[in-house]
């Protein structure tokens, strides 16, 4: 195996046969030692975090996968906390599309004189582009589109995926009595040009509460995948 990227939450490994093994380490996103998913540093780690999030990411790539919706998963060995999956091109340098039902995190922070706190949001699509150093900021449908990022048809489908995955992952989470406020996810272009959700699908990219209280990711894991 070859190591082409390092990421904050994962290392991405080059395989013989053309795919890429994604392992996943026990570092989550945040600041000042307290995990925000929405944040572009990381914060902290938790022992365990690694695995927990392969678990889950492979039950809900698995859900998916019976939807019918596309990914770029093909399997997960949750004991070396590693997922196989099949070689994608990220739009431009990246972007992160995050599906928002409450009014929390950054929306919030940007927003704040026009929104209460955790006040209803109907599935509210935005894209944000990755990058760091400008604190990842947000990006229209237009200027995806002027920009060459992506095209106005990507966009809607685009949006399309965003909002279906996030219903299937939002209604899983409510089996367990648990709502979902938000969360991101990445898309990219397999070489016969399909969009395909990528990356994971796990507690560090997600918000959830139950009864009005947050979720850590380690107990998020352990709450979804329990008997």
């Amino acid at each position: 195996m070859k190591l082409i990227y390092t990421g904050k939450t994962k290392d991405v490994y080059a395989l013989e046969d053309g795919n890429y093994l994604l392992q996943f380490k026990d570092d989550v996103t945040g600041e000042n030692g307290v995990f925000d998913p929405g944040a572009n540093t990381v914060g902290l780690t938790m022992e365990g975090a690694g695995k927990a999030g392969l678990r889950l990411t492979k039950f809900f790539f698995e859900k998916l996968a019976v939807a019918g919706i596309p990914t770029h998963y093909i399997d997960a060995d949750i004991e070396k906390a590693t997922m196989t999956v099949k070689p994608a091109t990220v739009f431009g340098q990246g972007l992160e599309v995050i599906c928002r039902y409450r009014a929390v995190g950054s929306f919030l922070r940007r927003y704040g004189m026009y929104a209460e706190e955790a006040q209803p949001l109907d599935a509210f699509v935005e894209v944000t582009i990755k990058d760091d150093a400008r604190q990842d900021p947000p990006i229209s449908e237009d200027a995806l589109d002027m920009l060459g990022i992506l095209t106005l048809g990507e966009y809607k489908e685009l949006k399309e995926l965003t909002q279906k995955i996030a219903a299937i992952v939002k209604d899983e989470l409510a089996k367990k009595e648990i709502e979902l406020y938000d969360i991101k996810f990445e898309f990219g272009r397999l070489a016969d040009k399909q969009i395909v959700l990528i990356d994971e699908i796990s507690g560090g990219n997600m918000r959830a509460y139950k009864k009005g209280e947050y979720i850590e990711p380690l107990k998020l894991e352990q709450l979804m995948l329990e008997d």
